[in-house]
This record gives structure tokens, C-alpha cells and sequence, in this order.
């Protein structure tokens, strides 16, 4: 969906901290009309470049376009690294306004997650976007792009990789900026743009970022664009985010496949052995039972808490829309569920399905975990729990394939690695003065009540936004819920 006023957000935001008096809500729009059709197609160009981490070609093509955007508006743009072996560059450009004494600098990030091009949907390509008259899975049909004249109608879809999370978010930001110079119009603040191309991996080296450009990267006020808007359809802010660290988990059998004829009952299964070990770490409501797991949560402050008892309850259109008749977590609220930390499984793998199934018991069992981290959690500790909740269940920890003697010395075997990125989460206090300009701008451009959200359920390296640059960031969502 082409939200009409997604641009007007990051443009309000533009003015947050001193609204300038020549700013007109009519001149962007007008703007917008007049562009939304050249907008569509350099948007479409843009998803058509591969994003994934890892990536380098493609992912520096992606740095570069984004730099050709911004110089075609004037810009002066950098490619911000720690050094020439850096792959994933930040794009990064600043716009300094005579008079002007405070500072907004925009984050987006421009890479994606990884994607299984024989997943995607039958006859599409992930990188070959295309348009839609609404969601595939709701009627939506797949239609050409509209012409010079034609009227378009901003309740479309785009489907392509990125085309949300957070290809958006860069162009929205860059497009507001257009809208203001192309109008006529002055910000009333310093501008910075910080795109980054590593987010999506853990942002593995943007601390070192952070700590090489300090002082180019200065500003008052950090405004993040991603994220969802609320399932309401609401305009929503959100002043934190979770922190995010994975872990791999494998067990093991026997050194070789077995037949599971001659072998059954005897020889340990690691698929077996891994579905119990997974299975201890939550109850049957989805409660997470390792031992200290919840413990140094930060409680929510009033202010908070009465955020949280404003936001509409959307608790049954997910479960009519998603099919779920009971929700994990106990009966808490999907809202108080999402300042809690989570342990979740991304994956397990372990011997063929399907048509390549064979008789064999297999010879290792991998679970891919994602730990969600809330204010208070510590990404270590929280992985050292988890860690001793598995030696409490009896098994020997690595952090490799075990040796032939390890194997003849303990009958439980678990190998627990992780990548070494990652990171804590962040929350902004909602009570901060500047918090308040920002929720008045954006409740100036929305009849409907915007949702305040203390912390969003995804997560985004904003606590090292505060670690190394001292800043307070706030997220403006933009992109569709689902």
C-alpha cells in the first residue's frame, strides 16, 4: 500500500524541533502529485538491486544509487567506513541551514533480509518488483504500472524484496527532503542522512561508525524510519525497540547415519533429543521457563504503562486474520507481550523430508534461535542463561563438533555458537520535552489519535545510537503492519 502520507511524517519530522513558518502542508502535497509517478518508477529500480548482507557487489550498487538520489538533490554525499575492506558502506550527506541551531539526523537502512528465490511467490522474483491492486492473498491482482495520465490509486502494493523493510524508509526520508526543496520551502534545522547497509546482519560495525565519525554524527534529535505502522492503521511512534542476539544449537547422534530398523531404540536421535531440549525451555503457553530468563526486566514507567492502555485493541483481527485461535503468553496482551524478552525458534534442520526422506536416524539436529532482548536484558547474560539451562538438562557444552574422545566422555553433547553481533535494547523516556514536539507534529497531520508505543517488537541497533553518540532516538513508523 502507497500511503499518501507517509512522506508527510518524515517531513513533519523534518521541522520537529523548530517549525519553520514557511513550511506549507499543501506545497509538499502538491509536490507529491506532481512526482508520484517518476517517484514509483526510481522506487521500483531501487528494489530491483539485491540487498543481502554478504553481497558486496550488489549491496555497494545499492550504496551507489542511493548516493545518485541524493546528489541529484543537491546533496554532498559520503561513504562512511572503518576501512577499505568494509563492504556494506553508510551513505551519509548533511544539509547545514543558515540561522539554524539544532540538528535532526534521519537512520534507514538500505540492505534486506536473506531470501530463498524458490520461495517467493510462484512466477515472481524477490528483485523483480511488481505491482498489485491490493494484498495476493485477499483478491489482489497483479497489474502494469500506471501511465503519464493515468490517477493512482495509493491503497496498491508493491511486492519486491525490501519494498518495506527498509528501502521505504530511505526513500520516504529522501523524498521529503525533495518535497521541501523543490517547493521552495527551508527546514528549520540542520539535516543529516545515515544509511546504513548492515542492519539486517546485526549493524556488526556500526559502532566502530559511530566511533570514528563522533563528531560528524552529532545531532540533537536521531529519527528513525522503520518499522511497521500499527495494525490499527493508525500513525504510531515508538520510543524503543528490542534488542536481538542468535544462537545456533545442535546435538548430536552417532558419527554416521543409521538405519532406523536395524538401529531403532538403540541409537540416540538428535532430531528427538533436540525437540525435548526445545521443548524444556518454554511451558505450554509459550512462557519462556530457562531460570532467570525474565528477572532483569526493566518494569514499564506510568507514563508507559498508560501508552500501552490507549493503544486499540487489534488482539482479534490478527487471530481472524492469521487463523490462530489461542495466542501464546499466558493471557497477557500482545502489548505487554512485547516488552517482555523471547526465545524463539527460526529454524530446525536436521535429515531430508519429503520426497528425499529416507530410513536413516540422523546423525545432528540444528535449531537457529533468536533471542529477543528488552530494557534491563544484557545480550551475554542472556545467552549464558540459556547456556546453563542447557547443562542443567545434562548436556556437555562446545563451541565446536565434538572430538571422538568428547563423544566417548559424555552422553549429551550440545554445540552453542553465535555470530558475535548483536545487540541490547534501547527505550527513550516518553516524558522528554523533545518526545512531546514530536508527538504534537505528527498528531498535527492525522484526525485519528496516534498510538505511542514504548517499544517496538522488532529490533535496531538504537542502543548503541546511545551508547557511542549519547542520543535519545525516536522511531516514526511508515510501512504497512503486515
Amino acid at each position: 500500500m502507497i500511503k499518501q502520507n507517509c512522506l508527510l511524517i518524515a517531513f513533519m519530522a523534518l521541522g520537529a524541533i523548530k517549525l519553520h513558518a514557511q513550511v506549507s502542508n499543501k506545497a509538499i502535497t502538491e509536490h507529491r502529485i506532481k512526482q508520484e509517478k517518476s517517484w514509483l518508477d526510481e522506487y521500483m529500480q531501487f528494489l530491483k538491486l539485491p540487498n543481502v548482507y554478504g553481497d558486496t557487489v550488489n549491496i555497494n550498487r545499492n550504496a551507489q544509487y542511493i548516493s545518485g538520489m541524493m546528489q541529484k538533490l543537491g546533496l554532498k554525499t559520503e561513504l562512511l567506513t572503518i576501512d577499505k575492506a568494509l563492504s556494506s558502506p553508510v551513505v551519509f550527506a548533511e544539509v547545514k541551514t543558515p540561522g539554524a541551531t539544532q540538528t535532526i539526523a534521519f537512520y534507514a537502512h538500505y540492505d534486506g533480509q536473506p531470501v530463498n528465490p524458490a520461495q517467493w511467490a510462484t512466477g515472481l522474483s524477490p528483485f523483480t518488483p511488481v505491482l498489485a491492486t491490493g494484498r495476493l492473498d485477499r483478491g489482489g491482482k497483479l497489474i502494469d504500472m500506471p501511465g503519464n495520465n493515468e490517477s493512482f490509486d495509493p491503497e496498491r502494493r508493491i511486492y519486491g524484496r525490501s519494498s518495506a523493510d527498509d528501502k521505504a524508509g530511505v526513500f520516504a526520508i529522501l523524498k521529503a527532503y525533495e518535497s521541501i526543496i523543490r517547493s521552495g520551502q527551508k527546514a528549520g534545522v540542520n539535516i543529516k542522512f545515515f544509511f546504513e547497509g548492515e542492519e539486517e546482519k546485526g549493524s556488526p560495525n556500526i559502532a566502530a561508525i559511530f566511533e570514528k565519525y563522533k563528531q560528524k554524527l552529532s545531532a540533537d534529535l536521531w529519527i528513525i524510519c522503520d518499522g511497521p505502522r500499527h495494525q490499527s492503521g493508525r500513525k504510531q511512534i515508538v520510543f524503543g525497540v528490542r534488542g536481538d542476539v542468535n544462537v545456533n544449537l545442535t546435538v548430536y547422534g552417532a558419527k554416521r547415519p543409521l538405519h532406523s530398523g536395524n538401529y531403532g531404540n538403540w541409537a540416540p536421535n538428535p532430531a528427538m533429543r533436540l525437540a525435548q531440549l526445545l521443548a524444556s525451555m518454554k511451558d505450554k503457553n509459550g512462557m519462556v521457563t530457562i531460570k532467570g530468563f525474565y528477572d532483569d526486566v526493566i518494569p514499564l514507567s506510568e507514563t508507559e504503562k498508560a501508552a500501552l492502555k490507549k493503544i486499540p485493541d487489534v488482539e482479534q483481527l490478527l487471530k481472524d486474520e492469521l487463523a490462530i485461535l489461542q495466542p501464546d503468553g499466558a493471557g497477557l496482551s500482545l502489548m505487554e507481550l512485547l516488552n517482555l524478552p523471547t526465545l524463539n525458534i527460526n529454524g530446525m534442520q536436521s535429515a531430508n523430508i519429503g520426497d528425499q526422506a529416507a530410513n536413516v536416524i540422523p546423525t545432528v539436529a540444528t535449531a537457529a534461535l533468536d533471542l529477543r532482548l528488552v530494557a534491563g536484558n544484557d545480550a551475554d547474560r542472556q545467552i549464558k542463561k540459556l547456556a546453563d539451562h542447557i547443562t542443567e538438562q545434562g548436556y556437555y557444552i562446545t563451541n565446536a563438533d565434538p572430538t571422538d574422545e568428547e563423544r566417548k566422555k559424555y552422553p549429551l553433547i550440545a554445540k552453542l555458537t553465535h555470530s558475535g553481533f548483536g545487540y541490547n535494547a534501547q527505550r527513550t523516556p516518553m516524558d522528554l520535552p523533545i518526545a512531546g514536539k514530536i508527538i504534537r507534529v505528527v498528531q498535527s497531520t492525522t484526525t485519528d489519535d496516534i498510538v505511542l508505543l514504548p517499544s517496538l517488537g522488532g529490533s535496531l541497533p538504537l542502543f548503541l545510537f546511545e551508547k557511542h553518540l549519547n542520543a535519545k532516538p525516536i522511531t516514526i513508523t511508515i510501512v504497512n503492519y503486515d
